[in-house]
This record gives structure tokens, sequence and C-alpha cells, in this order.
């Protein structure tokens, strides 16, 4: 079952209304999105651990720029919800911009200290690439996650390991490798329950944000993004 959902990140996962990319970006890129609180554009784990999501620009971005993006981000939303098992969100960037969060329902999941790509996972990340080849102006974001079994250090390097997997894999599938931030997370942001079996394997996953860079920040800017 095809899944559309929209979320702003702040500190927690806060619901959108219903307000679509478009708007969202408005009220970002005017300065509204502020009343949000700092955590926006940010994954915030359970101890105030903070992960940005995407790539700062260093500059404010208008309103107007806010809703351009936020219209294409709202297209190709609408175009990956269509994927099989995929669950598309929109989320906020760290630079207050609309961006998308794609993860499938059987997960990009690996095993217990593991870091290999199953084929059911290259079959999904081919038809995400495939939809992605029409928006080069996006960076793609890949953050790997772990369960809590073992060291900090040790789930900080596995989880590195899996989202630099996926990142490579994107990379023979068109996706420039200069576009793909891959970053580990290990355990501070879980989607389950480590107590159990089936929440540390939930756990042990890979997921995948699109955000505006820099270019496209840029041709919205000066109206040539369409």
């Amino acid at each position: 079952m095809k899944k559309f959902a929209s979320i702003l990140l702040c500190g927690a996962i806060l619901v959108s209304c219903g307000i679509s990319n478009t708007g969202k970006g408005t009220l970002i890129g005017s300065g509204a999105g502020a009343a949000l609180g700092a955590g926006i554009g940010y994954l915030i784990g359970g101890n105030g651990q903070a992960a940005a999501i995407g790539a700062a620009v260093g500059t404010a971005v208008g309103g107007g720029t806010g809703a351009v993006i936020g219209n294409q981000m709202d297209k190709k939303a609408k175009q990956l919800a269509e994927l099989e098992n995929a669950q598309v969100e929109t989320v906020t960037d760290v630079n207050g911009l609309p961006g998308i969060k794609v993860t499938f329902d059987s997960g990009i999941l690996f095993d217990f200290n593991k870091s290999t790509l199953a084929d059911a996972a290259k079959a999904q990340l081919d038809l995400f690439a495939k939809d992605m080849a029409d928006m080069k102006e996006t960076n793609i974001n890949v953050y790997g996650h772990t369960d809590n079994v073992g060291s900090e250090a040790a789930n900080k390097s596995v989880s590195a390991k899996r989202a630099k997997a996926v990142a490579s894999y994107l990379a023979t599938k068109g996706i420039a490798k200069d576009r793909i931030i891959s970053e580990g997370l290990g355990y501070e942001f879980p989607v389950a329950d480590n107590n159990t079996d089936e929440g540390r394997a939930q756990n042990r996953r890979v997921e995948i944000y699109i955000t505006a860079n820099e270019n496209m920040i840029k041709a919205a800017e000066e109206g040539n993004l369409q």
C-alpha cells in the first residue's frame, strides 16, 4: 500500500496539518518557521543528540525561494509515493527548506553487525535512483542506524558502513558521488524497541533524505527553477 505523509522536524516530529511543501516553504523561508524552534531541520535522539538534515548553505533563504523549492519537492514526493513499498514524508532541512524522506516498508535493513546490501534492498534502490534521475540539483542524505547491542564506537562504525554501502550503490546507478551525503548515527535514533529481537531488526536500517543543494537554491532565487 502506497503511503504519503507530511511532517516537520522540530526536536520531535510535528504534524504539518496538511500544509503542502509549497506553502510550507513560504512560511519557513519568510521566517515564520523560526517559531517552530531551534531543532527544525534536525533529527533529535532520545538523549537530545542531533543530526542535521542536509548541508547548510550559510545564507538566509527568502520566502519565494522556499515556495518554489517546495513545489518541486511536492511533485517529486508524489512520484516517489508511487514506488511499491515506499513511505514518503516531507521534512524540513537544516536550511529551513522542504525536503523528502523515503523509507521502504521492508526497510533497507541489515543483519546484526553486517553492512552488506541484500538483493531486495538493491532492487528498491534501483527504482529510487531511476525516479531521481530528473532531479539532479538535490543532495541525497543517507543515514545509517544500528540497534543498541555493543559499544557506542562499534555501532557508530557499522552504521557508517551501512550508510556508505547505500551511498556507493546509488553512485553506481547514476547519482553523482558529490551529491551524496552519508553518515553513521549509531543507535541514537531508534524507530522501534531495542528490547525485542523484532525491534532491534527494525533499527538496523538506512534512511534516505532528499534536500535542495546550493545550485537548486540559486536557481530558485534567480527564477530559473520551474
